[in-house]
């Protein structure tokens, strides 16, 4: 189409920072509760390739939610500041399987299936899951989580009680996310322009390159974009990544739900 999906536009802007030997530092701004579990992997995957290829610094400054795969695009940076007023964390994974076999009832309606194998209609909105079905769901879920967590186990140096507390995909507000070690500090945003400089080794005055994005209707998971950027300096990249549907699809979702009412 022609509108350009978020990871796409993420993808385009980090090779343009990649190109340009001005930049030294690279600061993104997430306002985000997650999205799809291939979305959060895939934006998680490029920003932690462009860090290993150019050695650029690399700071995540969270604003209103940066929770579930917000949280989890940020894992590659070399820090993270939370604003004051932050909710992060839930760190796990949610199956979502919209279920219309009570409206069905009501309405007299019935949907007839041949299939091919037992499990090939498996997660059919038009019956209700069975056990050995419910299993297998878990199961997955239990792995995507589980990826999850080490990842989280991997990038942050937190204890193991922590961890603890952060596998039962819990939100936290800034000051817990610090003690537990999510995040580095507590800050605003010219808190985390200030720690990129100075682990970019840049002097205070250093310029501030700001990447806006260009809304478009939130009508699927990526469809936000950034605007073009030509000239050196610390790139500011505003990423509300992840935007939900409006309606759930069926699948598997880095996401804390609540945060993305409303987005």
């Amino acid at each position: 189409g022609d509108q350009a999906s978020m990871v796409q536009e993420v993808v385009s802007q980090l090779r343009k920072a990649e190109k340009d030997t001005g930049v030294k530092a690279v600061v993104f701004e997430i306002n985000s509760a997650g999205g799809s579990t291939t979305a959060s992997d895939i934006l998680y995957h490029e920003i932690a390739e462009f860090k290993a290829r150019t050695k650029t610094k690399i700071v995540a400054a969270f604003m209103d939610v940066a929770a579930s795969g917000g949280y989890y695009i940020a894992l590659p940076a070399d820090r993270i500041v939370a604003h004051p007023t932050t909710i992060t964390g839930s760190v796990g994974v949610i199956f979502i399987k919209p279920k219309i076999t009570g409206l069905m009832d009501k309405l007299g309606l019935a949907v007839e299936v041949n299939k091919s194998g037992k499990e090939k209609d498996i997660g059919s909105p038009f019956r209700p899951t069975t056990p050995e079905e419910e299993k297998i769901f878990q199961e997955l879920t239990d792995k995507m989580g589980g990826r999850f967590l080490e990842l989280v186990a991997q990038h942050r140096n937190v204890s193991p009680e922590a961890m603890t507390s952060i596998a039962t995909a819990r939100i936290y507000l800034a000051d817990e996310a610090l003690q537990l070690k999510l995040v580095d500090k507590v800050g605003y945003l010219t808190n985390a322009v200030s720690e990129a400089k100075e682990l970019a080794g840049l002097s205070k005055d250093a310029k501030v390159v700001v990447y806006r994005r260009n809304e478009y209707p939130n009508d699927n998971l990526y469809n936000t974009s950034l605007s073009q950027h030509t000239g050196p300096g610390l790139p500011l990249v505003d990423l509300n990544l992840l935007e939900i549907l409006p309606t759930f699809n069926p699948g598997l979702y880095y996401l804390w739900t609540p945060g993305s009412i409303g987005n």
